[in-house]
């Protein structure tokens, strides 16, 4: 398992990023700041690349606890039109000496396509021996609803029958709970790692790149509700500030990890 090498440990709890592949998106149309005067990426030019896009990293991560695999989020999949390149997720796992069979459980922390792109392939589920979960939030808006997505139906309706969807906070396996946490979709959660007085977050889309925990204002297009994502997002900077919890985005930079300081009445993002 040479890649595990590249892990965060909280406590004896492995936690490994799993590429899969990224994504490019023009800034100015999908992160905005509407109360902002002038344009709000004029101080962020070291979050976009050389032609002025926001790079998003597609993938996931690997909890290794105990006896339990549990693959957070499941990339986008076999997607390769320009905007959206995808299809590394496997070989990412294989690099971590992890097979498919191996995988225990899959926490879905949204149902958007950029993160359930594994879940299966032409119809087959990708992980045979995971449970799969979300929450039910989530299940009803993009499955059963009357503006139920097609998409969403034809990708997750084979992981039915191993879909165990929660409706409240709850612990997954030991060191690991999921927290709703809605506002870019219904069922949004924060997949929580803890081991005594260390902690780490997965905060999914909470949050699409570092400015939004730095600054309060922002709106992501992406997000259903977008009022109360950004309550949400805020509430949960609030709370990471100044703190040492350890915080992994679903399209930060790399999947690195980092944390959110504060110091003169500013947040900064830290590696």
């Amino acid at each position: 398992m040479s890649e595990w090498g590249s892990a965060q440990f909280v406590g004896d709890i492995a936690i490994a990023p799993v590429f899969d592949g990224r994504a490019f998106e023009n800034p100015r149309e999908v992160l905005l700041r509407p109360t902002f005067s002038g344009d709000p990426w004029a101080q962020h030019g070291d979050l976009l690349n050389a032609e002025g896009q926001l790079e998003l990293t597609m993938g996931a991560y690997l909890i290794r606890t105990g006896d339990r695999l549990v693959l957070v989020d499941a990339g986008v999949g076999m997607i390769n039109n320009g905007q959206y390149q995808g299809g590394g997720l496997l070989a990412s796992l294989l690099d971590l000496g992890v097979e498919p069979s191996d995988i225990t459980d899959v926490i879905l922390t949204h149902l958007h396509f950029d993160h359930v792109g594994w879940a299966t392939q032409k119809g087959d589920i990708v992980f045979p021996n995971a449970t799969y979960r979300c929450h039910s939030a989530d299940w009803q808006h993009f499955i059963e609803s009357d503006t139920a997505d097609d998409r969403a139906i034809r990708k997750l309706s084979p992981i039915a029958p191993r879909l165990e969807p929660f409706d409240s906070d709850q612990t997954v396996a030991s060191g690991i709970d999921v927290r709703h946490a809605p506002g870019h979709t219904p069922g949004s959660v924060i997949v929580v790692i803890s081991s005594g007085d260390d902690r780490a977050m997965l905060i999914g889309d909470i949050a699409h790149c570092p400015a939004e925990l730095t600054e309060n204002d922002w709106e992501a297009v992406f997000d259903v509700d977008r009022d109360l994502a950004r309550r949400t997002r805020e509430a949960l900077a609030a709370e990471l500030e100044g703190s040492t919890t350890l915080v992994g985005a679903a399209h930060f930079p790399g999947l690195q990890f980092g944390r959110l300081l504060t110091g003169e009445g500013q947040r900064s993002w830290m590696l």
